[in-house]
Formats: C-alpha cells, structure tokens, sequence
C-alpha cells in the first residue's frame, strides 16, 4: 500500500464529518468538498503547523490528537490563544492579512485535513450552504473572543478553571466520548498561560477541587465526580450545558468548537 494513501479517510467515513461539514450538503457535495482536503501523515508532538508570519494559504482541521495556537511577543513569551480538538477548524484568523498571525502547534501525535482557501472559496461560491457554514464559523470566532475576554476580566480564577473544565467536557459529549472522564492533552502550563493564571495558581485549584470531591486527578487524566457541584464553582447552571452549538468554552451555553483568548496577564 502506497505510505501516503494509509492515513486518508475520506469526509464521508469520517467519524467527525457530523461535526466540520454542514448537515445539509448532498452526497455529491461532500464528495466535492472532499476531494479538495488534503490529508498527510500525522506530525509528531510539538511540531507546527505554522508559523506567525507564514504566507496563508490553507484553513485546517483536526482529525486526531489535539493543537494550540499562540503567539510570542517581542519579550519572548508565549502567549496562548487556543486549544483545538478532533473535528475544530483553525487558522481562520489569518483570512483578512492574508498571513497568519499566530503559530500552531501539536499538543500530541496529530493528524490534520487541510483545505487549499482558493478552493474553498471556489467551492463556496458553489454550494451555497458551505459558504453559510464558513459564515458561521467566523461568526463564532468573533462571539467567542468577545464572550471570552468578558470571563477573563470577570471571573475568579476557580470559575475559569470551572469553565475551561466543563467547555472540555461538552466539546467531548459532541464527539460521543465520555464528558465525565477525558485527558487533558494540554500541559498545566498552556492552561494556566491561557486562561491568565499562575501554573501554581491551576495546581492549587485543581488540588481544591480533588479534594472537595469533585474532580479526580491522576496526571493529565481527569474525571468529574460531580458536574452539578463544578457547575456552582463556575457560576452556570447545569441545563444551559447541554444547548451549546458553537466554539467552545464558557459560561452559559458552553459550546462545541475551539475557545480562544487574547493576551491576558496572569495574577
């Protein structure tokens, strides 16, 4: 078998096409759609896709594993802006400049679909209601930008560990995985950079909840003991988890695809 044809799955036998190609396209246009994604063996841990200052020219999806995107200032440091997960689009943010502004990377071993933008536009024009899904994913960026730095400046550093927590967990029930018991893919570092906390500061929060019984913590792998409780340490009430459709993080309505955050100082 030809090294390359191993790692293509195409759109329709792909698990998670329920979640990155519109419901309403026909066959026949997912078979179109398909035919343009470029698909390539997995990249290793830690290594980008790309670059701050790179010439755009695709937009990209997770297949499996996990990637974050950051950006580094001009005193050197890392600054994360979000977390994508299998069937979570990026690089969406470099459609206006034409270059992309920040960089992404693999959290872990992570295979990625690829979609030239020329041909996405030229597609878009073609089928109408994948140039309304692009809509609505530019949409949501936006509202998820705006939502998010409104929890970041207003929110206690549990309640954002609560959010992050319980965004993870809807994201997982979309993907009909377990929302009660995952793995973090990202280090503590990356959630505390990202969500403007002290690496200490996500520690000793963890710590508090694990002892309060409602969340165990064994490494990276965490379960929730009891979502009603976690639900009060982030301020949301349990029925608006479960009418989320979009990006994915927050407080009310937690939604389904990647959350994102500017540069937030820790404290």
């Amino acid at each position: 078998m030809n090294d390359q044809r191993k790692y293509v799955v195409s759109c329709q036998a792909c698990s998670l096409n329920a979640l990155c190609v519109p419901h309403s396209l026909t066959e026949s246009e997912v078979a179109i759609v398909d035919a343009a994604v470029k698909r390539s063996k997995p990249i290793q841990r830690n290594k980008t896709v790309f670059e701050a200052g790179d010439k755009f020219a695709s937009l990209y999806t997770v297949r499996s594993g996990a990637v974050k995107t950051y950006s580094v200032d001009q005193e050197g440091d890392e600054h994360v802006i979000g977390f994508y997960l299998p069937g979570e689009m990026f690089g969406l943010d470099a459609i206006s400049s034409g270059q992309h502004i920040s960089s992404a990377k693999a959290l872990e071993t992570t295979a990625i679909c690829e979609i030239p933008y020329n041909r996405l536009e030229e597609l878009s024009a073609q089928i109408h209601n994948l140039q309304t899904h692009m809509y609505k994913l530019l949409s949501h960026e936006i509202s998820e930008d705006q939502q998010l730095q409104l929890l970041l400046s207003k929110k206690t550093a549990e309640e954002r560990i609560g959010n992050f927590l319980l965004g993870l967990s809807s994201r997982y029930r979309l993907r009909h995985l377990s929302p009660t018991s995952f793995r973090l893919p990202m280090a503590r570092t990356d959630i505390g950079n990202y969500l403007g906390l002290a690496v200490e500061t996500v520690s000793r929060i963890f710590t508090r909840l694990q002892k309060s019984n409602i969340l165990q913590v064994d490494g990276k792998e965490v379960r929730i003991l009891d979502q009603h409780r976690l639900c009060a340490v982030a301020h949301v009430d349990d029925a608006d988890l479960f009418h989320g459709h979009g990006h994915g993080t927050l407080a009310a309505g937690v939604h389904a695809e990647p959350i994102r955050v500017g540069n937030i100082r820790k404290f």
